[in-house]
């Protein structure tokens, strides 16, 4: 063991050496292969974290978390993290109609009309037929004669020829069919979750609390739970927040977790680290100076609320919001290292 330590440790000290070349790519090659020496030891994994993607990152500082819950490395590593990943710009969502390629001429987006060219050819020929079988003899010769009488002399005991009128062909009017009017089937209205608002701060008075729950209630702790030990146990069913010492219940809360667009994870954690205030930020939302955080899985945690006052409804981003006040109980009473276990 101790002679994969010595491996593990020339590993991460060649992985230094690239890192300051600025050859992320060799860093974490050496990096890796100190943890597959050393997976024991928490320093592969801190080397990883650093040179790796924001979600990576967290992954790795969690492996170094469970080797060593108390690393004060490992907790501010988690928390410088957590910033770096919430700070990942969110992908634009993809337009949803085509790309249309060069210009599109006004008359490419008409219907055309129908055009009854059977019908139009026949009248066409009829009419072609009565011109010609009725028109007036040598017409070219008649328009010469007429241009010329202002310059001749004009007999005025001569009968003119006045030309018989040709008739003309009147088509009769083609029946048309009216379309038949199509049947429209009446949409369904189709149901539209509605997005849980988030309201702003107001001067209405917090909500009365729940009676307390009396200490008397037992339940059964996790396994891991030794003797005396606290823990937390959060209820998302009844949105509470209840704080154990072994099978004894202390004291319970009504809070605030995660909607169904952000739902609050569920199983057994520990908590990482504590922030008396926290800058919180994500889409759409930034909250600055959080009372009272503490951290128990990547980026949820328990924390003080100042911007609503709905406490019993879902209402976060996946995280616990409580009661400013409530918050200080806990933040004081819990520690680094307390279980929090989550389920509906």
């Amino acid at each position: 063991m101790s002679n994969n330590w010595s491996q593990a440790q020339h590993a991460l000290h060649e992985a230094q050496q690239a890192l300051r070349r600025n050859d992320h790519r060799a860093a974490r090659r050496w990096a890796e292969q100190a943890a597959v020496l050393a997976p024991e030891r928490e320093e592969p994994w801190l080397f990883l974290a650093v040179v790796a993607s924001p979600r990576a990152s967290l992954a790795y500082l969690e492996r170094a978390l469970e080797i060593n819950p108390q690393s004060q490395k490992a907790r501010n590593g988690m928390h410088w993290a957590i910033q770096r990943w919430r700070q990942v710009p969110q992908p634009s969502p993809k337009p949803q109609h085509p790309r249309l390629l060069g210009e599109v001429s006004p008359q490419a987006l008409i219907r055309p009309r129908q055009i009854l060219t059977p019908w139009v050819t026949i009248i066409i020929i009829i009419l072609a037929g009565f011109i010609f079988w009725y028109r007036p003899p040598n017409l070219p010769a008649v328009f010469a004669q007429e241009n010329a009488l202002p310059m001749a002399q004009v007999d005025v005991g001569k009968a003119t020829r006045t030309p018989t009128p040709t008739p003309t062909f009147t088509p009769t009017p083609t029946f048309t069919p009216t379309p038949t009017p199509t049947n429209t089937l009446t949409p369904t209205a189709t149901f539209t979750p509605s997005i849980t608002p988030t309201p702003l701060p107001t001067n209405t008075p917090q909500p009365t609390q729940p009676p307390p729950t009396p200490t008397t209630i037992k339940t059964q702790p996790p396994a891991s739970i030794s003797t005396g030990e606290r823990w937390i146990d959060i209820d998302l069913s009844d949105q509470r927040l209840y704080a154990y010492v072994d099978d004894d219940l202390v004291k319970s809360f009504v809070v605030s977790t995660g909607t169904w667009q952000f739902p609050t994870v569920t199983g057994q954690f520990h908590i990482y680290v504590k922030y008396l205030h926290a800058d919180m930020a994500g889409p759409g939302y930034y909250l600055p100076d959080v009372p009272y955080t503490m951290y128990f899985y990547k980026g949820y945690g328990i924390h003080g609320t100042y911007w609503h006052n709905n406490f019993g409804t879902p209402m976060s981003h996946g995280c616990v919001n409580m009661i400013t006040d409530d918050a200080g109980w806990i933040y004081n009473w819990a520690s680094v290292g307390t279980m929090v276990s989550v389920h509906p």
